[in-house]
């Protein structure tokens, strides 16, 4: 008999290789391949086209029972799902290591069960005994919720078909699961793969609700083969900076709602409480004007959230090279912006060193953000405060035009029950939200303009 093949699987692209190497040669990661089962090889050819059962087509318009959903009892963890749990949905969570994925997975199973569903927890990292201090210290050890620590699917699956299927199965994480139709430990390409099968056929089959966390790499992306984010239903991101009290609970991919909704939480000492609105928390602490700071209507899928911008400038005396810091916002995106402003504009960075942070650890990926840079950058570099009851939004071109961008409505709407009464930003969007009740709607076409009005 042969000597079977090894053979590699890159964890990002899922290309193969029949040897390690240290870079992928497709996607060109790093340290990325891991040693797979080999391939299963025939002697004889088969022909699949005869030997199955046939199988039944319908109608595209055929009557469907309707799904409904069932609420967490989070709202704003209902909010990013879009409405709350659909029977058979497979939910994949992603976050990095103690962001509070387990914490909150708790906390929505633990008020499901007390809603009367019926929730089974498996841990594959803790014990039972590390779960129960977990719900004890946040006052949920008296939830009617089964709970177990193991890491075998064929157990787990046997166990849920002699005690019937729950409402909700929550597996953390997948990454501890192992199947014993595959070779290989835990966490490796094909055990995650096909661990997640199973529990997802699963999952279709019965209508369970399955909830499965996933480890991170240092990238922030889910580990384990790319393929698992397909097989999943909604695919969502647990983010949030460890220094600051806010996380962010994102949906990436949802095939029952909405994408890019989000769900703001803060990390208190009785667990995740939710943030009904998360402006305030991102805007706390503006007293008095501030050179250098900026409010900017940040859109987060249908969620308005108001975010401050803030940059500093400081002058070189020697022929240093200075330097551009950034926190929240693109770097490149600062560089271009810089470039427009001292081509277009005439004004000068190029003796400063520059440094730009968005408040509360907020990241903004919006191109609608780059008038509020703008004016916070030449705040900074004028030494005098904008107005504080203004808000910036607008995308600059490379020309220095000022373009319209979305929903620019539902930004100032939400800007104005905050107290904002001025804004600052393209002409189409000003003449849309005249009648908001604006004290002063500033229309821009072009950044130059702006500039050379004194503002």
């Amino acid at each position: 008999m042969a000597k079977p093949k090894k053979r590699y699987v890159c964890t990002e692209c899922g290309s193969v290789a029949t040897r390690w190497q240290g870079q992928c040669g497709d996607c060109q990661q790093w340290n990325t391949l891991v040693e797979d089962a080999p391939e299963t090889t025939f002697a004889a050819k088969h022909d699949l086209s005869t030997g199955g059962r046939s199988i039944v087509f319908e109608a595209l318009d055929a009557p469907t029972k309707p799904l409904h959903r069932r609420t967490t009892g989070l709202a704003e963890f209902d909010r990013a799902l879009g409405g709350g749990l659909v029977p058979g949905c497979a939910i994949l969570m992603g976050g990095e290591p103690g962001i509070g994925k387990s914490t909150l997975l708790l906390q929505a199973a633990a008020k499901i069960a007390k809603s009367g569903g019926d929730v089974v927890y498996v841990s594959g990292e803790e014990a039972t005994g590390q779960v129960r201090m977990r719900a004890k210290r946040l006052g949920l050890a008296d939830a009617p919720l089964r709970l177990a620590a193991a890491t075998s699917v064929r157990d787990i699956l046997t166990t849920l078909g002699t005690h019937g299927a729950p409402d909700l199965l929550v597996v953390d994480s997948i990454q501890t699961m192992h199947s014993d139709m595959i070779e290989g430990a835990p966490g490796t390409v094909s055990q995650v793969r096909a661990s997640a099968f199973e529990l997802i056929r699963y999952a279709k089959q019965t209508g369970t609700c399955l909830v499965l966390v996933g480890h991170v790499t240092k990238d922030g992306n889910i580990a384990g083969p790319r393929v698992l984010e397909h097989m999943v239903d909604t695919v969502m991101s647990f983010e949030g900076e460890r220094s600051h009290q806010y996380r962010i609970l994102r949906s990436l991919k949802n095939r029952f709602g909405a994408v890019d909704e989000i769900g703001v939480f803060a990390m208190e000492g009785s667990g995740l409480e939710e943030v009904s609105n998360p402006s305030s928390l991102f805007l706390s602490g503006r007293e008095e004007p501030i050179a250098g700071s900026a409010v900017f209507p940040a859109l987060e899928g249908t969620r308005p959230v108001l975010v401050e911008i803030q940059a500093l400038i400081v002058r070189l005396q020697s022929g240093a090279t200075p330097r551009r810091a950034v926190v929240g916002w693109d770097s490149g995106r600062l560089a271009m912006l810089l470039a427009v402003l001292e081509s277009r504009c005439g004004l000068s960075f190029s003796t400063a060193e520059v440094y730009l942070n968005v408040a509360g650890g907020y990241r903004l990926s919006d191109p609608a953000a780059d008038l509020a840079v703008a004016a916070a950058l030449i705040s900074a570099l004028a030494d005098k405060p904008l107005p504080a009851s203004g808000i910036w939004l607008g995308e600059v071109a490379l020309s220095g035009e000022v373009r319209p961008v979305a929903h620019t409505s539902l930004r100032l709407r939400e800007a104005a029950k905050l107290g904002f009464a001025s804004a600052c930003g393209p002409v189409d969007g000003a003449q849309d939200v005249a009648s908001l009740g604006y004290k002063d709607i500033a229309g821009v076409s072009a950044l130059v303009d702006r500039v050379m009005a004194g503002s």
